[in-house]
């Protein structure tokens, strides 16, 4: 019950200056590339690849540093993993694609947009990391998370602090209490996987300092506005912004300011949804997301 096939998934890897991995979820039609967050993998993929894959092929990536991608030497900033993007569209999928991304997977996807317009047919953003308008609440243990992540040394000390005598179904579980409006709505089934995936991960080298460069880029990426707005506003493939308004690590607030900054965007809010609703309303946010590309 927690092998990808179970949702249809094939585990596969391609050689982008080292093994990088991805699921095939199948499926026919334009093909449709699936892009996780800060800390996610493939697995936040799965509940939801089901519902497109009637219509459409398709591939999620895991990104450097995550999954079972491992960073072997290679980059994992936004910018680096955006490189990497671009590389896995042109070699893999060799035709433009819709890009799906969750969290700092649409911000990585928002800037290959805006850089490689005819790669893109269309840009589906959901809980994408925006900038903080004024005013926007942030929950603050992700205040104090990413204060610590900031600062050399003490960014390794807490997330090694953090698993000392947690168990792997508490640690997963406390990862989605974060960015679930209501945990409970995650099948047993995706935690079993990923505390499997936290096993296989648990023994690879230098995975806590990739996640901290990227956290790190992630901030860097959101704090200069005016940049990060001007690649949205270059984007050129229609695009749909989805927002939980339980949303803890990136305010509903901020998602706003991003609709109203680009009008031609649709922009579609969930009332008790929180950072991940691929996972909290998959059936949900598959229909919007078919229907939406069927009438594109």
């Amino acid at each position: 019950m927690t092998t990808l096939d179970h949702w249809g998934g094939t585990s596969r890897y391609v050689d982008l200056d080292g093994p990088v991995h991805y699921v095939d979820f199948g499926g026919d039609g334009p093909p449709v590339v699936l892009v996780h967050g800060l800390g996610g993998s493939h697995l936040n993929w799965c509940l939801l690849a089901p519902h497109l894959v009637e219509r459409h092929r398709v591939l999620a990536v895991d990104l450097a540093g995550f999954g079972l991608t491992h960073p072997e030497g290679r980059g994992t900033t936004v910018p680096a993993n955006a490189r990497l993007l671009d590389r896995f569209l042109a070699e893999v999928v060799r035709e433009p694609v819709a890009l799906v991304g969750n969290s700092m997977g649409g911000m990585i996807s928002i800037l290959h947009a805006a850089r490689r317009p005819d790669s893109i047919t269309a840009l589906a953003l959901l809980d994408p990391a925006v900038p903080l308008s004024l005013g926007a609440r942030v929950d603050p243990r992700v205040v104090a998370a990413f204060a610590l992540y900031v600062v050399p040394g003490l960014g390794l000390r807490f997330l090694e602090r953090s698993r000392q005598g947690v168990s792997t179904r508490r640690q997963v579980k406390r990862v989605l209490n974060l960015v679930c409006a209501n945990a409970k709505t995650v099948p047993e089934e995706v935690v079993l996987a990923s505390m499997t995936l936290l096993e296989q991960r648990a023994e690879v080298p230098g995975l806590d300092e990739a996640f901290l460069t990227a956290a790190r880029s992630v901030v860097r990426t959101g704090a200069t506005s005016r940049r990060y707005y001007t690649a949205m506003s270059r984007v050129k493939a229609p695009v749909y912004l989805v927002h939980g308004d339980q949303d803890r690590l990136v305010p509903v607030a901020s998602a706003r300011a991003a609709a109203r900054r680009n009008p031609s965007w649709r922009y579609e809010e969930f009332a008790g949804v929180g950072h991940v609703p691929q996972l909290e309303i998959p059936e949900v946010i598959g229909g919007r997301l078919v229907d939406w590309l069927d009438r594109g």
